[in-house]
């Protein structure tokens, strides 16, 4: 039986939307290790409070989470699931080998089909060269009370869930 893929949530911190992202896929994928890092990280640092406490209110949690930068610890994941258009930018200049890999979470959850082989659905993509659009931003929190936070939790995971459904086995 084929192996479920390693997927890496990206977001900018790694203090948020990647947090939530891979707590969320976590818990609707448990046979797996989703794994979340960040473009422009201080290394170390717990998440916000205010994404605790967004998780929390959907039921999850993840207190061993210290932030971590995007680097060739990540960069052999089967999916790189970035959070907005600069994330994309970011991943082709310094990891160009994970170009083909690397999209936007909703850009994956319109494009890829449930029951079909993650590297061809990839490869067919062809997202190394795609233009970004501006509709595949998922809206960063940071400086924004719980509530933003909150939003961005419940697009996250709905997003996810979709995601979670079409890589399933």
């Amino acid at each position: 039986m084929s192996q479920p893929p390693v997927v890496c949530f990206v977001c900018t911190g790694n203090a948020a939307r990647s947090v939530m992202a891979r707590a969320m896929y976590a818990q609707q994928m448990p046979e797996v290790q989703p794994l979340s890092a960040g473009t422009l990280v201080l290394e170390g640092q717990p998440m916000s409070l205010r994404t605790r406490q967004a998780l929390r209110d959907l039921g999850l949690d993840d207190p061993g989470h210290l932030s971590v930068q995007f680097d060739e610890r990540h960069v052999h994941a089967d999916l790189m699931v970035v959070m907005e258009p600069g994330h994309i930018a970011w991943m082709r200049r310094h990891f160009p080998e994970a170009a083909s890999r690397t999209a936007s979470l909703p850009r994956l959850v319109r494009h890829l089909q449930s029951g079909q082989n993650l590297a061809d659905q990839l490869a067919a993509l062809s997202l190394a060269d795609v233009e970004v659009e501006p509709w595949e931003e998922v809206i960063d929190p940071a400086g924004g009370d719980q509530e933003a936070f909150h939003r961005c939790a419940e697009e996250l995971n709905e997003l996810v869930g979709q995601l979670a459904n079409r890589l399933r086995l």
